[in-house]
């Protein structure tokens, strides 16, 4: 019995490979249901992502090859197209692979969160098609541990490491209660977008997105209920707004220094934070001359990406020894898992001989013959029967691992 990891990602893989291996939401329990009727593997969970597509599974051999030979059927692609991209993790690697894509160690950035919620979703899905049994539930469940100790224990997810993060994470330290603030987004990109994810996770409720054209901002806004607006309203509607995120592709700044002193007449010079994401500058470098203006531009919050960056890289080294002793107690518990059959074997084998020689004890006994010579011949008969299979592979194979192992199972050497 093993545990298997095979898969491709970000770092063995272009773009056009991994969105040919992907299985979309909507697909995914056809391929756990397809990858079930190949007999070979018992247990399976497939995470699929935008940076990576694996594939997790109890096999009863370690033969990489029936798990590609899947991953390639099911998407009707040639073996040759994949195979160079794939990367496999047998047994105890398997299981620290697994927990270091749950911690975001394995990440295209180190300690993001949403890598762990989309293997939940992953695993969930898995169970409740029945594709998951004893080992591929405690394997994730551990999995799941794993991350939140380490998420816990280490300041891994702790520090701004995009630009976006950062404006939000500058946004808390200006206010007390980000939520309760009205945010103005100009622009519709990804940068925005983003920015937009973030303060919504804060507890913002109250955004406005402007941008040149309504229809493309439209097309992300409604997810957060925001408000929509052209560019030209933003004279009226800057008073508005207590923090602004400025990220257009216009080659002059789109705000000077004339709309904020307006706006701040407007807004009775209540504080406003302003953060300029664009290159170039969207936003007049005098506006950070007035009164109640935080100004902020992206080459002030890289040097905090930059710090971000570093600690985080120096917080995934607590957390790979997290990972590290994590991995051993797992693989003890799998260990142990593997020797039940064997043990439960010889239990039965040796709950059979003791009955056996017991009823012949009885029948003796019932016959009238001696207490005492039917207990002796109980006893040897007994001690007989338990050791002769092991005597006989003793003398015959004359195997020094074998020997060895006799003395520790039974204690031989503790007996000196």
């Amino acid at each position: 019995m093993h545990v298997l990891s095979i898969g491709l990602n970000h770092t063995t893989a272009p773009v056009e490979v991994r969105e040919r291996a992907a299985v979309a939401a909507e697909h995914l329990e056809d391929a756990l249901t397809d990858i079930s009727k190949y007999g070979q593997i018992e247990e399976a969970t497939i995470l699929s992502t935008c940076n990576r597509t694996e594939v997790y599974c109890q096999v009863p051999d370690s033969n990489i090859e029936v798990v590609s030979d899947w991953l390639c059927n099911f998407h009707e692609l040639k073996k040759d197209e994949v195979s160079p991209y794939l990367y496999s993790f047998p047994d105890q690697a398997a299981v620290k692979h697994a927990f270091r894509v749950a911690a975001g160690l394995d990440s295209m950035v180190i300690g993001e969160p949403q890598i762990l919620g989309q293997m939940k979703t992953a695993f969930a899905t898995a169970h409740k098609n029945g594709n998951t049994g004893k080992v591929l539930n405690r394997l994730f469940q551990h999995t799941f541990s794993v991350a939140k100790e380490i998420r816990t224990s280490t300041s891994i997810g702790s520090h701004a490491v995009s630009v976006a993060y950062a404006a939000v994470s500058l946004s808390k330290q200006i206010f007390s209660d980000v939520s309760q603030q009205t945010v103005l987004l100009i622009g519709a990109g990804e940068t925005i977008e983003l920015t937009c994810r973030h303060l919504y996770a804060q507890g913002v409720r109250d955004i406005i997105v402007a941008n040149r054209t309504v229809e493309r901002a439209e097309s992300f806004a409604k997810e957060f209920g925001a408000q929509v607006i052209s560019l030209h309203e933003l004279p009226t509607r800057l008073s508005d707004a207590d923090m602004v995120f400025s990220s257009t592709a216009s080659t002059l700044p789109i705000l000077g220094k004339g709309a904020f002193e307006s706006a701040l007449k407007k807004r009775k010079n209540k504080p406003v934070l302003i953060v300029d994401l664009a290159v170039p500058r969207d936003v007049e470098p005098e506006v950070g001359d007035l009164s109640n203006v935080y100004l902020y531009t992206v080459d002030d919050l890289q040097q905090v990406v930059n710090q971000g960056i570093e600690s985080r890289k120096n917080a995934a080294l607590d957390a790979e020894k997290i990972v590290g002793e994590q991995t051993l107690q797992f693989m003890h518990w799998f260990k142990n898992l593997q020797s039940i059959p064997t043990i439960r074997e010889l239990r039965d084998r040796t709950s059979s001989i003791t009955e056996n020689e017991l009823s012949s004890a009885r029948k003796r006994l019932s016959a009238g013959d001696d207490p005492a010579l039917v207990l002796e011949h109980f006893a040897r008969a007994l001690s007989r029967k338990f050791m002769h299979h092991p005597t006989e592979s003793l003398r015959q194979k004359h195997d020094e691992t074998l020997l060895a192992a006799t003395r520790e199972l039974f204690g031989l050497d503790d007996q000196k």
